[in-house]
């Protein structure tokens, strides 16, 4: 029976994905600096086995047959999922994997070093590399789905976004931000004139953050018997589901940008963690594509930790590990501070989508070819003061260096991003309409009800529907951003 030998198949390809997930993840956190030639010479030579298995001549083959069998719907699905996944890899040669694994990896590793030194010039070459690979990669797979070869890329991210459909949707909310951000600053600063902004303390030891973190982990939801929680230059969730490696960086002066990269981080992983296992082996049951792997990180971040009912429970957990006492009214200015910085990773939900859309319009020009890498930190700096205000010039490090993505190859990711605070904000209203104690729930540290609702509405749906399928319905109803800006006005605004 050609489905059982796909199902066969479905069980090999999952360990060779497994040992490339948990090399990734410890290459990024405890490898060696010296490890770093033999683990891409490694990862290379797996992730190419992977993809000459997986893009077998005869499983074209037994998909076609697979077709014509009597199955459940289950198993329609996962042959459906199977069709999609081989359709897209089929498009790139071995050859090409291997060769961009290699450069990839080199990559990252010159960027964990480099952005340290504030050194551009010295990335600036295996930047390139990467880039006319994206762009072949772009090219090949374009011919082979029919599609512009940015909408490709987003493809293997979120199967369905197309630059067509985002673009109007990030106009218009870039017009409402560069609004709503002025309004925001100014309505933050009205109560701190007479009720001043308590000052963090500035020393916080870096095991004591860990141990809070790890606390708020367990009380959100994480299972510690199938994770664990590291440090890595940039925040990041890998592994497997089983085994779900997350991390995070520290400041011994701030507690709250490591907790709340914790938060964002564990919002992935319960996602991971909660996908159904009876499918684990299929692409039926991996996550639904990034944008809404981003909604459960952010909705764990910014729906959940940022909401004042979270911090009437979390304070004293704080004040536990920590020793320092927060009234409500002290922390709430911190939590929903809003600022204009250079750091994605560090802006408030205000800024923060300006970050993706700055990133999502040159990503685009990078991949056709209108913007050369060697021009990118002065259209970066361009875009930065008009959007945000701010200056990254002479500050390379914290302007095209600063995320991962680029040096490893992830282009078509972004938008992801602001997409998920959207779908996040949206699944928030549709909760919050089923269960109306949501809030009280939180209150109390108590987050067993919403996430059975998550669970049933998301994590048990694997890659059963596509995204638009899924929100409408967990929700009711299709994407819409009103919900979103919504949130941030009623959170933020007068």
């Amino acid at each position: 029976m050609s489905f059982q030998k796909l199902d066969d198949l479905g069980h090999k390809l999952e360990a060779l994905e497994h040992a490339l997930a948990i090399l990734g993840a410890d290459e990024a956190t405890h490898m060696a600096v010296g490890g770093g030639q033999k683990r891409a010479e490694a990862m290379s030579s797996l992730a190419g086995m992977l993809h000459i298995r997986a893009t077998a001549p005869e499983i074209a083959d037994w998909l076609a047959a697979a077709e014509q069998e009597v199955l459940n719907e289950e198993q329609q699905a996962a042959v459906r999922e199977l069709r999609r996944q081989y359709t897209n890899l089929t498009c790139l040669p071995v050859e090409f994997v291997e060769r961009q694994t290699v450069a990839r990896m080199r990559s990252e590793q010159l960027w964990r070093d480099l952005r340290a030194k504030n050194d551009w010039a010295g990335f600036l070459p295996a930047l390139e590399g990467v880039i006319a690979l994206v762009r072949e990669e772009a090219a090949l797979r374009a011919d082979a789905l029919g599609l512009d070869p940015y909408d490709a890329l987003m493809e293997q991210y979120d199967p369905g976004n197309r630059a067509a459909d985002i673009t109007p949707v990030f106009t218009e909310l870039k017009a409402f931000l560069k609004g709503f951000v002025p309004e925001a600053l100014a309505v933050q600063e009205a109560p701190l004139a007479s009720h001043p902004l308590k000052p963090l303390s500035g020393s916080y030891a870096i095991d004591r953050q860990r141990e809070l973190g790890l606390a708020m982990m367990a009380a959100v939801g994480f299972d510690l018997t199938h994770g664990s929680l590291s440090v890595s230059h940039h925040p990041f969730c890998g592994g497997v589901p089983s085994d779900v490696r997350i991390t995070t960086r520290y400041k011994t002066s701030d507690f709250l940008s490591a907790l709340m990269g914790v938060l964002h981080e564990t919002g992935h992983a319960l996602y991971e963690q909660n996908l159904p296992k009876a499918w684990a082996h299929w692409p039926l049951g991996k996550a639904r594509g990034m944008a809404v792997h981003e909604s459960q990180s952010l909705f764990v971040e910014k729906q959940i930790g940022r909401n004042p009912e979270f911090w009437r429970w979390a304070l004293p957990v704080v004040e536990k590990h920590l020793g320092e006492a927060w009234s409500l009214d002290d922390i709430l200015p911190h939590v929903h501070r809003v600022e204009r910085g250079l750091i994605r990773v560090d802006a408030d939900e205000v800024t923060y989508p300006l970050h993706v859309i700055l990133r999502y319009e040159l990503e685009q020009e990078l991949v056709s070819g209108r913007l050369q890498a060697a021009d990118l930190p002065e259209a970066w700096d361009a875009k930065m003061r008009e959007y945000l205000g701010l200056s990254t010039i002479d500050n390379p490090a914290d302007g095209p260096m600063q995320d991962v993505h680029w040096p490893g190859a992830a282009f078509g990711y972004f938008p992801s991003y602001t997409l998920g605070a959207m779908m996040a904000a949206q699944q928030w209203a549709a909760l919050t309409r089923d269960h109306p104690e949501a809030d009280s729930d939180l209150a109390k540290g108590n987050f067993a009800a919403i996430n059975d609702w998550r669970r049933d509405k998301i994590w048990s749906q694997g890659s059963r529907w596509s995204t638009p399928e899924l929100l409408e319905r967990a929700t009711g109803e299709k994407l819409n951003a009103a919900h979103f800006t919504r949130h941030l006005q009623q959170r933020y605004g007068a």
